[in-house]
Formats: structure tokens, C-alpha cells, sequence
């Protein structure tokens, strides 16, 4: 697998969620022009999981979001493995983030990435030849 951008659980959220109008109009944005474009890109079991219940939690209807994973489900996506574990923890060791970024840097690094798309990370950081970019500024 060798993709362009890996999208974070946080981007997909905002593309859904209105509670903050700039940010849901600049991941929709964002996203439509990466479909639209068909660039390469690439998410992961554990975006997809924190997606479905962060968008459950906030009240969403879990049919319409079931839909919503299994549609995004015919993307690029990183399975959860071993070799994703153990590179996890090193690029947690390495970095010092937090196991669950860690664990999203990792997934972005396995799919050959360039960019990781994400809100949580620190803009330009270089993670082992994946640079986080906030798409949302």
C-alpha cells in the first residue's frame, strides 16, 4: 500500500459533526476535494472505531454511522497486526506521544503516507518520513 494521506480519526469527526461550523465546513472541504481528486489515501481500523463511537457518543444514529464506516471501509485501510503493534511502540518510545497517536503514526507510516492529516499532532513534525498537517488552517 502506498498512499498520499492518512486521515485521522478527529478530521473524519469534524466532517460530521456541526458543533463548530469552521471546522466541519474546512474538513468537508478538505475531504470532498481529496475524494473528488482521487488522491491516494489511507485510514486505519482504529480511526474507523473512534470515528463510529465518538459520532454514537455525541448522539449520532448508529445505523446512518455503521453506513458511514462500511462506506469508508472500501478505502485504503490499515489493518490492526502485529508489525502495527510493534511499530506502535516504538514510535511511541521514540516521540514520547501517546500510545493511541502513536498507534495512528504508525498506521500512516505502514501505508506510506506523506502526510498525516490530523488536528492532534504538532504541524510539520516529521514522523519518520510522515509530516503531520492540520487541514483545518
Amino acid at each position: 500500500m502506498s498512499v498520499d494521506v492518512f486521515i485521522d480519526t478527529n478530521i473524519l469527526v469534524y466532517s460530521f459533526d456541526r458543533n463548530d461550523p469552521e471546522k466541519h465546513q474546512q474538513a468537508r472541504l478538505r475531504l470532498n476535494d481529496l475524494w473528488e481528486n482521487q488522491v491516494p489515501a489511507a485510514l486505519s481500523i482504529q480511526v474507523l472505531q473512534e470515528f463510529y463511537v465518538t459520532m454514537i457518543r455525541k448522539g449520532g444514529d448508529p445505523a446512518f454511522y455503521r453506513e458511514v464506516v462500511e462506506h469508508y471501509m472500501c478505502r485504503e485501510i490499515v489493518e490492526n497486526t502485529c508489525e502495527l503493534m510493534r511499530r506502535a511502540m516504538d514510535v511511541h518510545q521514540r516521540y514520547g506521544s501517546s500510545f493511541y497517536d502513536a498507534n495512528i503514526i504508525a498506521a500512516a507510516q505502514v501505508s506510506g503516507a506523506r502526510e498525516l492529516w490530523t488536528e492532534d499532532l504538532s504541524t510539520g513534525q516529521d514522523y519518520g518520513g510522515v509530516v503531520a498537517v492540520n487541514p483545518l488552517i
